[in-house]
């Protein structure tokens, strides 16, 4: 009678096994190998590699001593009903063989970025299908979900009432965006594309590029037309940092805190595609949402100047209005430096 300590045996004298090797030695059934195969794979006693009837079984031991077995990509379509970012994790678990040998702090960002980006194709897309794909090519960790929905730009202009997609890129870069305030933070995609190396979000033709290396942000319309939502995360496994280390940049240690998302940073020359910002209303659409926190950083990296309404309107309008919010800024050329210390010396004289 075959038995799961025979298998075991097997497998030790083989090396690697598949379904087919008991059926007729031992006169019993696919469907009851398969059991028996299965049972030690949960247990974590076996490695299934592969799929259908090409799979084979193989030891921890004896995947350490020949590596180059494991494949070095996972791929699967999903039908979009009733899924569960958590139990797809699982599946990517288990058939992503490489994942086993990572450290414990690229594991940890990896199920926090792909559960979180899984998870917003899963409840916001409208798509029958998606596509997910994990790859380990040369250090480099890459997972891809891709959906053939609504879009996440799209939506995010619907929901919001935003003029254009370029709108709503720049309220998803902000944090604490989303369409469905009831459910979500809207933190995860602000989080992912921060604890990335590279961040890409590809969607009816507009594409979002957070890369971490040059420490910059990019936006542009691309020729095609992407239906639906692309998401690209890539990350080299030889990083130390930690998941805690993002979050804690982005929560402020300010007296009364929570200790929640409280902090933001806001790219100036994201908003400043069509000239420099110099109005009253690039301010205020700057400063949309932008009550939710505590501390705002305004990076002006690469913006030369700005008009006196602008920052008006953010260091004395503003900051008047929410004067429990921490203003703060940071890469000033002279020209912003300028205009900004006017605007903050002309808020205390009226003060008085």
């Amino acid at each position: 009678m075959l038995t799961t300590e025979k298998i075991l045996e097997a497998v030790q004298i083989k090396g690697r096994v598949k379904t087919s090797d008991f059926i007729s030695h031992f006169g019993v059934s696919r469907q009851y190998v398969s059991k028996l195969l299965s049972r030690l794979v949960e247990e974590k006693r076996l490695i299934k590699i592969g799929s259908t009837r090409s799979a084979f079984y193989i030891t921890e031991e004896y995947l350490q001593k020949n590596p180059k077995i494991a494949p070095t990509i996972y791929s699967k379509i999903f039908i979009n009903k009733n899924l569960e970012e958590h139990n797809i994790f699982r599946v990517v678990e288990q058939n992503f063989l490489p994942f086993s040998g990572l450290s414990e702090n690229i594991k940890s960002i990896f199920e926090y970025a792909f559960s979180e980006i899984l998870n917003n194709a899963i409840e916001h897309s409208n798509s029958k299908k998606i596509r997910i794909s994990v790859s380990l090519n040369n250090n480099i960790l890459v997972f891809i979900i891709d959906d053939f929905g609504i879009g996440i730009f799209r939506n995010i202009m619907k929901k919001r009432n935003l003029k254009s997609e370029t709108e709503a890129i720049q309220d998803l870069l902000k944090g604490k965006t989303t369409t469905a305030p009831n459910l979500h933070s809207g933190e995860g995609i602000f989080f992912t594309s921060k604890i990335s190396d590279e961040f890409i979000i590809d969607s009816y033709g507009h594409q979002l590029i957070a890369d971490n290396l040059v420490k910059d942000i990019f936006f542009k319309k691309i020729k095609g037309q992407k239906a639906g939502t692309k998401v690209i995360f890539r990350m080299n496994v030889n990083n130390t940092h930690n998941l805690n280390d993002i979050f804690k940049k982005y929560t402020s240690r300010e007296k009364g805190g929570n200790h929640g998302f409280d902090k933001t940073e806001i790219r100036v020359k994201l908003y400043v595609i069509d000239g420099v910002p110099i109005s009253r209303s690039q301010a205020r659409r700057v400063l949309t949402g932008l009550e939710k926190f505590k501390i705002i950083v305004f990076d002006f990296d690469k913006v030369e100047t700005v008009g006196q309404a602008f920052a008006d309107e953010v260091f004395r309008v503003f900051h008047k209005k929410y004067p429990t919010i921490k203003l703060m800024a940071e890469h000033m050329a002279e020209g912003v430096r300028f205009m900004v210390e006017r605007v903050k010396n002309e808020a205390k004289i009226l003060k008085k």
